[in-house]
């Protein structure tokens, strides 16, 4: 009776699911998912003529779940309504065991009915779903979370239906500027050597059309020049080539210190993302922002005439966004340090034999001051954000 019931749970547990995303775990939003789906009854020594396994049926679906902190945000009541057969085993629920509320899901696509499995045969299934357009990016924040996970749904004649998650992410173009020519021009340098059909071809496809507004919007310099100032005079003059950005870039910028009046001692430049609760779903009235950073460089500059700093933006961060919740926006945080006195410079003698060791002061006293820049974070290539991604956007279960 034992060997009965230990080859019956095996016989059980025989049938894997595993789920593989065609192009990488990163989307955006408005792209065709397309997700292979393969179901496989193992070949083992205890296989037999009878050892065929059957499956009822299978489907899959999109949806994204939200998540808030409650020390933090001051949701809605959603009332004493509630769903008369969440609590049924056999009821397909996408989001049944996760935290938060489910706040978009796709229609649910059915992938089979009744499939038979013998030993050693699998069968593979694609599911393909255009991500919805209309909502939130993926989000970890600090009060706020968005999670996007692809849910298959399976079940065995007479059992409890068993979930298959597989999580990815999905970028928003948000924030993006007017573009520049007529929606019907080419976006990209012409090609004379491609085809003109290959040509329309191109120009049909909604995602590389926004893929390339993206790299003409985020590759047009256009340099700001500020005067860096505190109460007692000018600092410095700043310079930074462009305040539109996508993820993966760059951000570079100078200072020419020959022009200021006031020493500066020390600068640090930080990249930093502030998530902002809207007003009405604050916790409580003028609640602060949270701030993240995410890089920092740090200069001393005494004596210096010129300086400059790089500040690379990570690919696994998440672009500018806003929703009727949360607002995610970014800037430079810029700190200086600077002298209430003149500092004069080191002298050198002409034709010195000698070496001269000039030791700093050993006490000034300074002023600090700050000032933050807004910029413009968008999304890049979803393919090059993939090779980052925390998700491999693959997983599978035993049913």
């Amino acid at each position: 009776m034992q060997n009965w019931a230990g080859l019956t749970t095996l016989r059980f547990r025989m049938i894997e699911v595993v789920a593989s995303m065609a192009r990488g775990p990163v989307f955006l939003a408005g792209e065709l998912m397309e997700c292979l789906i393969t179901f496989t009854n193992p070949m083992s020594h205890l296989s037999t003529s009878a050892s065929s396994e059957m499956l009822a049926w299978a489907s899959a679906q999109i949806h994204c779940q939200f998540h808030a902190s409650e020390n933090r945000v001051a949701l809605p009541t959603r009332g004493n309504k509630q769903d008369v057969q969440a609590e049924s085993d056999t009821v397909l629920i996408p989001s049944r065991g996760e935290r938060g509320q489910c706040v978009l899901d796709t229609p649910p696509k059915i992938l089979f009915c009744d499939l038979r499995l013998d030993p050693g045969e699998r069968k593979t299934y694609s599911y393909s779903e255009v991500v919805p357009v209309d909502g939130p990016p993926s989000f970890r924040g600090q009060a706020v979370k968005y999670v996007y996970k692809l849910t298959i749904g399976c079940q065995r004649v007479n059992s409890p239906i068993k979930l298959l998650r597989v999580p990815f992410r999905v970028l928003v173009l948000q924030g993006m500027p007017e573009p520049p020519f007529p929606q019907d021009e080419e976006v990209s340098p012409s090609n004379p050597f491609l085809e003109e059909e290959e040509v329309s071809r191109r120009d049909a496809r909604p995602l590389e059309r926004a893929l390339d507004m993206l790299m003409v919007t985020t590759s047009r310099r256009s340099p700001h020049m500020f005067n860096i100032t505190n109460t007692r005079g000018k600092v410095a003059k700043f310079c930074i080539f462009k305040t539109v950005y996508r993820l993966g870039e760059e951000i570079i910028g100078t200072f020419n210190f020959s022009e200021g009046d006031i020493p500066c001692l020390q600068y640090s430049v930080s990249l930093q993302s502030e998530e902002e609760i809207q007003e009405q779903y604050q916790r409580r009235p003028g609640q602060a922002v949270s701030v993240t950073g995410h890089g920092r460089h740090l200069e001393s500059c005494l004596h210096t005439a010129s300086s400059h700093f790089s500040l690379p933006i990570p690919l696994n961060v998440t672009p500018g966004f806003s929703t009727d919740v949360v607002a995610l926006r970014w800037r430079l945080h810029f700190e200086f340090v600077t002298a209430r006195e003149p500092m004069e410079p080191p002298t050198v003698l002409q034709n010195q034999a000698e070496v001269t060791v000039w030791a700093g002061a050993e006490h000034v006293d300074v002023d600090t001051f700050s000032w933050n820049l807004p910029i413009k974070v968008l999304p890049t290539n979803p393919a090059l954000a993939s090779y980052v991604s925390q998700f491999t956007g693959t997983n599978s279960i035993h049913i």
